[in-house]
């Protein structure tokens, strides 16, 4: 059976405001599904429209990847980007009118083929009829704005994952009377498949007693995608040496950990000198 997990937050990727400036949501903002090979996905997105006319809309999809550089997401023309899901996508229906103060549902069909391994990707767009804006400066010409709405989705080939990642630069800093205790490292996630890993930092005093302990924020990671993380604490520490431990867990219940000194120094010593 397919394990479909939705996230119902919402996210929009507008163009400008249209003219008869509706208000228009779509949920799920994510889809993240696993599936067995031969198996069709199937799950709906809902628009809301809180304006006072109807809206014309039609569906589209494109690729999903990241910038290197940036990590910002990147979209692109169906089959143009790594791991690309575009092409396995269909809408019903493929344009819909969303009636005022009123919802639509547009159902979303996929169909992997056979030979489809690890993790796959594409971003679903709603997107409203360009509408023309007004414009008020001085001898302006006339502008054509809409909305467009965006959901991710982040498919997973069950039984061809692998997963595994790499961890570097690790810095674990102490904390002063300016600031709390932060490790920041990088992650890279040589996975074949996207992960999003979850972050731990336990504080050890030289008697192995836990004397502080903090999470990080999952982040999503898909694969070869490399950035850093960051764990604070914002509690403080006698002078001492201590143990950091890091833990992350990520993939199918798969466990990277660290072990890294940390050395807190007398921050009065100085004072009044």
């Amino acid at each position: 059976m397919t394990r479909l997990i939705v996230l119902l937050a919402l996210i929009s990727t507008i163009s400008a405001a249209p003219a008869a400036s509706q208000t228009l949501g779509l949920t799920p903002a994510e889809v993240r599904a696993a599936f067995k090979p031969r198996q069709v996905v199937q799950f709906e997105l809902n628009v809301s429209n809180d304006g006072d006319t109807p809206v014309p809309m039609r569906a589209s999809v494109m690729d999903l990847w990241y910038d290197k550089a940036t990590n910002d997401k990147v979209f692109g023309t169906p089959g143009s980007l790594p791991h690309s899901a575009s092409n396995w996508v269909t809408f019903v229906p493929p344009v819909f009118t969303l009636p005022a103060h009123g919802t639509g549902k547009v159902k979303v069909v996929v169909t992997p083929p056979p030979e489809a391994a690890g993790g796959s990707y594409a971003v679903l767009f709603v997107e409203s009829k360009p509408e023309l804006a007004p414009d008020t400066t001085p001898g302006g010409r006339p502008i054509y704005a809409n909305v467009r709405l965006g959901a991710l989705i982040l498919l997973a080939a069950e039984g061809t994952e692998t997963f595994h990642v790499e961890v570097t630069n690790a810095a674990l800093t102490p904390p002063t009377p300016q600031h709390g205790l932060e490790l920041a490292f990088q992650l890279e996630n040589t996975s074949n498949t996207h992960i999003f890993p979850e972050a731990r930092l336990v504080i050890l005093d030289p008697n192995r007693r836990v004397v502080a302990r903090s999470d990080a924020e999952a982040k999503r990671f898909l694969p070869g995608q490399k950035d850093t993380m960051h764990v604070t604490w914002a509690g403080t520490l006698p002078p001492g040496e201590y143990s950091g431990v890091l833990t992350i867990r990520y993939g199918k219940d798969q466990v990277y950990t660290q072990l890294l000194p940390l050395l807190v120094g007398d921050t009065t010593a100085n004072q009044g000198k």
